[in-house]
């Protein structure tokens, strides 16, 4: 949540999504969210009448400077993903301390995905941060709009049908021109955009999952009679097989495997005469 807000300049702890969550930590966004209340709820005025029409036209000059909070803000705003990456650190640190993650593997998978939250932290900003060289984005713009203005030169020939012409034509260059205007940023608001609050869901409710269940010992799911270890050969459970010797059981096992491999012969030289008899219905319709 934190990350996705950064990516959208929305340096503030003020949101409905994320204000409850980091409310217990202190924060640079914290305070000046405290400390500057007009400058953090700015963001949810609505524009204009004329500015709304031109943000939702495309129109570049009409468009909001997404940083502007960035730049009004008169309290060092900090950096809210990175800082909950070190109360993590620190929190996977007492972990370790108080002999909660004792295993050594299980301490190094905790630091390195740590590291590779911050990896994507990275990431992502150097995405947002690194712009279309100017040199290219110059030479695109001039050319579009001279290709543009040419146009209905080219076209005169067509006399009355040279205005559509011309508009549909424009429509399709200047498209491409606004294309890559948007490749630039593609974690704002847009339709066109990364869909941000879907991905932070989704990891919300996968961790609701796996927290909701207990650690299980081996015996109570490898145990179970419900455990079918070689379906579909048998429907036998596991305390069937737990009881038969090793020699039978591999014995099985081979007669799985010599099972599986006849049943795809069978269906590859099926497939032809299926293939056949559905020509032969598709001609009969």
């Amino acid at each position: 949540m934190a990350l996705k807000h950064k990516l959208r300049f929305e340096p503030y702890t003020c949101y409905d999504d994320i204000s409850h969550l980091v409310a217990h930590l202190e924060t640079f966004a914290k305070e000046a969210t405290e400390q500057e209340p007009d400058k953090a709820h700015r963001h949810f005025a609505k524009p204009g009448f004329f500015k709304g029409i031109g943000e939702y036209l495309g129109v570049s000059f009409a468009a909001s400077n997404p940083r502007k909070s960035l730049k009004r803000s008169g309290r060092p705003l900090g950096n809210l993903p990175l800082e909950i990456l070190a109360y993590l650190g620190g929190l996977a640190d007492e972990f370790v301390n108080n002999g909660q993650l004792s295993i050594s593997m299980h301490q190094t998978l905790a630091y390195n995905n740590i590291a590779s939250l911050n990896d994507v932290l990275t990431g992502t900003d150097r995405v947002l941060n690194t712009p279309l060289p100017i040199a290219y984005a110059i030479a695109i713009q001039q050319i579009t709009w001279v290709y543009v203005l040419v146009l209905p030169f080219q076209l005169l020939t067509l006399e009355y049908i040279t205005i559509p012409a011309t508009v549909v034509a424009a429509y399709i260059i200047l498209g491409i021109l606004f294309i890559g205007r948007e490749i630039e940023n593609p974690f704002g608001h847009d339709v066109n955009d990364l869909p941000l609050e879907g991905f932070c869901a989704q990891v919300a409710a996968e961790m609701d999952m796996i927290a909701s269940k207990k650690k299980r010992t081996n015996a109570e799911w490898i145990e179970s009679p419900e455990n079918r270890p070689f379906w579909p050969l048998s429907n036998s459970g596991y305390p069937v097989w737990a009881s038969r010797s090793e020699d039978k059981i591999r014995e099985s096992v081979k007669h799985k495997v010599e099972a599986l491999f006849e049943s795809k012969k069978e269906e590859k030289e099926a497939a032809p005469v299926k293939e056949k008899a559905a020509r032969v219905s598709d001609a009969a319709v």
